[in-house]
């Protein structure tokens, strides 16, 4: 990525759309993204669920055949300019849902760009409205560790279609304030990439931890905003106090009147008070086509109610009009996600709106 005043559209994306040992072992045997998605159940009158794929179908990464060739095809094609892929390096070497990236460094058809998100947070039951059993527990073993966490991810910085700032690799850290003494951790880090033949790394915090830190300080390059996060995590009370308790929605149920889940946000309402602001890195705004995770959560669940493309569209004009009054050299939103499905934040073709959500960034990404 050189630095021009066109603004970049990067996607996160999920890799759990193939069967691993562990999660047969916690949900039975072929579980993956999907399975959740299929099974939910519509919670209140006009409520969307089960979202249903459009034209990619319920894909396996692993068997589908040219999956990932399609995806980056699709992706190119309305304006996408590279994937986030989620990486989980739990310590000691443990991953999961590594095979997708394995499979796509592999591949050079697979013509998009793409970088790492590491997704240092322990795995729990509660991610999927089961208790709060740890399912895979980050852990920070050490240098030697970290040694072998860099050697893993070397091969994939060196591909040429892995996303460069400064003619640097993109890293983008999840949990920053996770990790023990993380300035010294990316001291580290840094000099690991040197020693690499890189010219070091471009790492950026993601949007998991407040604004009000001194990202720069630490180390980073840049920061995902946390403008969204911010006045999502104050609605979630708000709302929880507003609506009737789950008792009182299975008599509403019996007399045949709406149900109501405990969290309901309407998206509008919550998008006008997201304000983006520029802190003392690079600041990129992250936005999110819809949230609902009742596939996972059921009525635990959150949604955020009134979404649409054209809502979509208002907010994703909204961070342009903010990278275009910076004057930072590099301008990139962030859409969360490319394929989040249980959890509502998808801009893959759906049953519903088709590729309504992809053709938006399309038309802004030519202006």
């Amino acid at each position: 990525m050189s630095h021009e005043n066109k603004i970049k559209f990067l996607a996160y994306y999920l890799p759990q759309y193939h069967q691993i040992p562990e999660n047969d072992e916690w949900w039975g045997e072929g579980f993956t993204e999907w399975t959740n998605v299929k099974k939910a159940k519509p919670l209140f009158r006009g409520h969307q669920q089960p979202v249903i794929p459009g034209e990619l179908g319920y894909y396996d990464l692993m068997k589908t055949e040219d999956i990932q060739e399609k995806q980056a095809k699709l992706a190119k094609e309305h304006g996408i300019d590279g994937f986030i892929y989620y990486q989980y390096w739990f310590g000691n070497g443990k991953m999961l849902l590594e095979k997708p990236a394995e499979k796509m460094l592999a591949n050079k058809k697979v013509d998009i760009p793409f970088c790492f998100c590491w997704a240092n947070e322990t795995w729990s039951g509660i991610w999927h409205g089961l208790t709060d059993k740890i399912l895979a527990e980050q852990t920070y073993p050490g240098e030697q560790d970290e040694k072998d966490y860099f050697a893993y991810l070397l091969p994939f910085f060196q591909d040429k279609r892995y996303i460069r700032i400064d003619n640097k690799p993109v890293f983008v850290i999840y949990d920053a304030l996770d990790i023990p003494d993380i300035k010294q951790f990316i001291l580290r880090l840094q000099k690991r990439a040197l020693d690499a033949g890189l010219e070091g790394l471009y790492l950026m915090a993601s949007n998991k931890n407040p604004d009000d830190m001194d990202y720069k300080e630490m180390g980073f390059d840049a920061k995902m905003s946390y403008a969204f996060n911010e006045k999502f995590k104050k609605a979630i009370p708000e709302v929880r106090q507003r609506f009737w308790t789950k008792v009182q929605n299975k008599i509403s149920l019996y007399f045949g009147r709406e149900y109501t889940p405990k969290f309901k946000i309407n998206y509008s309402e919550l998008h006008k008070k997201i304000q983006f602001k520029k802190l003392n890195v690079e600041t990129f705004p992250m936005i999110l086509p819809n949230w609902d995770n009742t596939p996972r959560s059921s009525d635990r669940g959150v949604i955020l109610t009134g979404s649409s493309p054209k809502n979509f569209k208002k907010e994703l004009i909204k961070a342009v009009r903010f990278l275009e009054n910076t004057n930072q050299e590099d301008k990139i939103v962030i859409v969360k996600s490319w394929n989040e499905w249980a959890e509502g934040n998808f801009i893959e073709p759906d049953s519903v709106y088709g590729k309504e959500y992809l053709k938006i960034i399309k038309d802004l990404s030519k202006k």
